[in-house]
């Protein structure tokens, strides 16, 4: 399920990259070896790590303050750790702190994602823009193979 998943977000990526170029008229190709393409091809590659960076520590954000409400609610009701006890937790707090820290969480990593080929572009122009797209198109491919097969081994481990 996650390899076809992983190839089909790499072949439209590939094909929505080939778009790009196309609606550009770009009919001699692209140079990566161009040092503006190149260096951008450099920066793009890293951001897909340092997405997955932001997003991991989001999770630990958001894991933090689930762990205050449940010590929270513990404190203000011991019979919750009681299991002949009929007190129920307040599920909905929880829910409400994961709803919230999800979506207040993933505003920087999708700013990253959206922004960075436009500041790329009204900075340095259009051949940045390939750069960034061509090291991101192709880090991230590899990083969703690595990341997919590391956290199977992870959930085999436990």
């Amino acid at each position: 399920g996650k390899g076809f998943a992983i190839g089909s977000a790499a072949l439209v990526s590939l094909a929505l990259y080939g778009a790009f170029v196309v609606r550009l008229g770009i009919h001699e190709g692209v140079n990566v070896l161009e040092p503006l393409t190149f260096a951008a091809l450099l920066v793009g590659a890293n951001l897909p790590y340092w997405f997955s960076a932001m997003t991991m520590k989001s999770v630990g954000v958001a894991a933090a303050e689930m762990v205050k409400e449940v010590e929270r609610q513990f404190k203000a009701n011991p019979d919750l750790l009681n299991p002949a006890s009929d007190s129920v937790p307040d599920y909905d707090a929880c829910v409400q702190i994961s709803t919230k820290a999800s979506l207040r969480e993933m505003i920087p990593p999708a700013c990253l994602v959206m922004l960075s080929p436009l500041i790329a572009g009204t900075f340095f122009g259009v051949k940045a823009v390939f750069g960034i797209l061509t090291g991101g198109l192709v880090s991230g491919v590899q990083l969703a193979i690595s990341m997919s097969n590391s956290g199977g081994a992870w959930d085999n481990a436990k």
